[in-house]
């Protein structure tokens, strides 16, 4: 995988499109490692960051489907047209290998929530102070029902439409409505109890 030669870490280039970016693609596309290395450092941490919250914050599952979608990128590049900015295909794509993943996942036997994912809250950290005051919304949106932190992650994070998630989810638009209203009342109540 590209973890070994490109560990995720940020440059400090726009993502805006520019002239430099669009040469950059283009010369990636053309199977220039270093153009792509350098596509890859621009965007690896906002890619990695939503895949993250949709799968709900696993590190090694994020980053491991955070690699195959650059993978998915590298491979689908020389058909990129430019109909978009190379930062929203990269996004939808790396969203997509998110999304195929929770599929595959879904049809395994597995919890639907974590319910113990805050038993850890309240305990003393390194300085003896309870942590249950300094939980995150990050945390709590990872312990949601997977389904139901997708809906909430691609419509209140991603600012998708419900239309679009239905289809994208495999579900009707009532379902991805039913699931965000779920997925926010799940959130509500976990962060009121442990506030």
């Amino acid at each position: 995988m590209l973890t070994a030669v490109m560990p995720i870490q940020i440059d400090s280039q726009p993502e805006d499109g520019t002239d430099d970016e669009r040469a950059l693609v283009g010369a990636a596309a053309r199977g220039e490692v270093a153009a792509f290395e350098s596509l890859y450092r621009r965007h690896a941490g906002r890619i990695h960051g939503v895949i993250a919250r949709l799968v709900g914050g696993h590190g090694s599952r994020a980053e491991d489907l955070t690699q195959d979608a650059f993978v998915r990128a590298w491979q689908a590049l020389p058909a990129f047209r430019f109909e978009s900015a190379f930062a929203t295909w990269l996004h939808r794509l790396a969203v997509n290998t998110a999304l195929m993943d929770l599929r595959s996942r879904k049809s395994r036997p597995q919890d639907d929530g974590d319910e113990d994912a805050f038993d850890i809250l309240g305990t003393p950290d390194s300085a003896g102070h309870a942590t249950a005051l300094s939980m995150d919304l990050e945390r709590a949106v990872a312990s949601l029902p997977p389904r139901a932190r997708a809906v909430l992650v691609l419509y209140d994070v991603e600012g998708w439409q419900h239309e679009e998630i239905a289809a994208e989810l495999g579900m009707a638009v009532g379902s991805s409505k039913a699931q965000l209203h779920r997925a926010r009342q799940l959130l509500r109540t976990r962060l009121e109890a442990h506030a």
